[in-house]
């Protein structure tokens, strides 16, 4: 393969000891964004803390797709109110 900053779903399976499907079922979900180059799916280098982030929570809680999206979403629902209430602290401190 041509292009370095792409992993073939293929490695991604044997290295993490997965099904390939199951790693095409969470791009079918829109879980897990892949890309196909040269006839096959693959995952961009910068969504590897992504899948790594989806495989622990599979492994470790045994999550199903669905309820790994759930967890997905309320996780950058919290990194967001985070970025908020930070920016609104800074806001206060200068009117203090």
């Amino acid at each position: 393969m041509k292009t370095p900053e792409f992993i073939p779903v293929a490695h991604l399976s044997k290295q993490y000891r997965i099904e390939e499907t199951f790693i095409t079922e969470l791009h079918e979900k829109g879980v897990l964004q892949l890309k196909i180059v040269e006839q096959t799916y693959c995952l961009h280098c910068d969504s590897m803390p992504v899948f790594e982030k989806i495989m622990r929570i599979h492994d470790e809680l045994h999550i199903n797709i669905e309820g790994i999206d759930v967890i997905l979403n309320l996780l950058d629902k919290i990194d967001e109110l985070n970025r908020q209430l930070i920016k609104t602290q800074n806001r206060l401190r200068l009117y203090e």
